[in-house]
């Protein structure tokens, strides 16, 4: 693998709700202490869920984003939210391209989502493919539009009598320049499964270590072959499970992980019957797996944290997340002998990043061990650094106590 020059054009942008109600156009929706609700429903709407094959009618409301402007030509947007959805609710995200002052694509769907199964399957839409762009599950990758700027429009639906309603607390996308790739196979999170992140184009920013030399933080160590031949549903069981596995290290080390009655109709409960609850409510039904970039941070998100979907340039900038005290769930890509330490094939894995060593090299909390003690390792920087990059355009979740300062971020903000 040859090294990369880490970093390019990227931004990153983020509505919150209630404070920024006001700067798109809210059709059905208001303020809520928490978020926007529903509040006199715009429209009322039938949905047939492709899953189960139920229909059901819903109360719906919309919040359109004013244009969001950037300084480049776009070749993917990646949304991601916070919301709740109690029974009986859900959501949509859409997004659609600009530039020049008109639209220049349509719109697409890029998720229907909810925190679990009794409404509807959370899932991707596919099929959605024009001369514009196209959609790549959790992904809008611009094929033939010009595109310099973005809008997103978000629905809530409720059905009429569902005891509460949802809320959407943040909404943000993140939009990178570079090459598009060709069509990704299924991502499921395991060695060997396509995680469909692209290869950017890099342009120059200082990647030189330094903000976190050897500070490594204690984040639980869990394995998520711990589970192989144990349950097998969302996503085909543990093998496949390295996105719900980082998040629910991550969410533990915050100590805002699901409490054990959330998780208790894990049965036979397994080795950490945790992991299983987690893929379950990250799990995508459309391409049948458990790594939706949005979805992991939508369920994150449902713990009181924080969490978003981002690319960043380089370790430099991975490391001023660590710097105060920020650990990050990592999208790479490498075949056996490119990253030495992680010694397997992976065209898509997410792993934790918990540090550095005092010479700059990554420590990581890598799920793909068969027992926890093997999760732990450390790996050369710029192996590392060219395999996440190039694998996934260097997407991350990043997942935080709101009480937890963000770092600084750069002049081209992507945080």
């Amino acid at each position: 693998m040859t090294a990369v020059d880490p970093g390019r054009d990227v931004t990153y942008h983020r509505f919150r709700f209630p404070a920024d109600l006001h700067l798109g156009t809210a059709d059905g929706l208001a303020g809520g202490p928490d978020g926007l609700v529903l509040a006199a429903p715009a429209d009322r709407v039938e949905h047939t869920d492709p899953h189960s094959g139920d229909t059901a009618g819903y109360d719906a409301a919309t919040w359109t984003s004013p244009v969001v402007p950037v300084d480049f030509a776009v070749a993917e947007l990646v949304p991601s939210w916070t919301a709740d959805a109690p029974p009986g609710c859900w959501l949509r995200v859409e997004l659609r391209g600009w530039a020049g002052g008109v639209a220049t694509t349509g719109w697409y769907d890029l998720g229907r989502w909810a925190a679990d199964e009794t409404t509807i399957h959370r899932s991707s839409v596919p099929g959605q493919a024009d001369e514009a762009a196209r959609v790549a599950a959790d992904t809008l990758r611009v094929t033939g539009a010009t595109v310099t700027g973005w809008q997103a429009r978000i629905t809530l639906l409720r059905r009429p009598d569902a005891p509460a309603g949802p809320v959407l607390r943040t909404l943000g996308v993140v939009a990178s320049a570079g090459d598009t790739p060709g069509p990704p196979a299924t991502r499921t999170g395991a060695p060997g499964a396509a995680d469909g992140g692209p290869t950017t184009a890099p342009a120059p920013v200082d990647g030189t270590p330094g903000h976190a030399l050897g500070r490594v933080l204690d984040v639980p160590r869990y394995a998520q072959r711990l589970h192989a031949g144990g349950e097998t549903r969302w996503g085909g069981g543990g093998d496949s499970w390295c996105s719900p596995t980082c998040v629910s290290m991550v969410l533990d080390y915050w100590g805002a992980g699901p409490t054990p009655d959330r998780y208790a109709w894990v049965t036979p409960p397994g080795p950490r019957p945790v992991v299983v609850h987690a893929a379950r409510h990250c799990y995508d039904h459309a391409y049948s797996g458990a790594g939706n970039w949005a979805f992991n941070a939508a369920y994150a998100g449902l713990h009181g944290v924080d969490a978003f979907v981002t690319r960043l340039r380089s370790l430099a900038e991975a490391e001023r997340f660590v710097a105060v005290g920020i650990p990050l769930i990592v999208s790479a890509a490498f075949q056996r002998g490119q990253v030495p330490g992680l010694d397997y094939d992976t065209r898509g894995h997410l792993i934790v990043l918990v540090g550095f060593t005092a010479d700059g090299d990554p420590v990581l909390n890598d799920p793909y061990a068969p027992d926890d003690e093997g999760v732990r390792r450390t790996v050369p920087r710029a192996a590392f650094e060219a395999a996440w990059q190039r694998g996934s355009g260097g997407v991350v979740y990043v997942v935080r106590p709101e009480s937890v300062p963000l770092p600084p971020a750069p002049a081209q903000a992507n945080w």
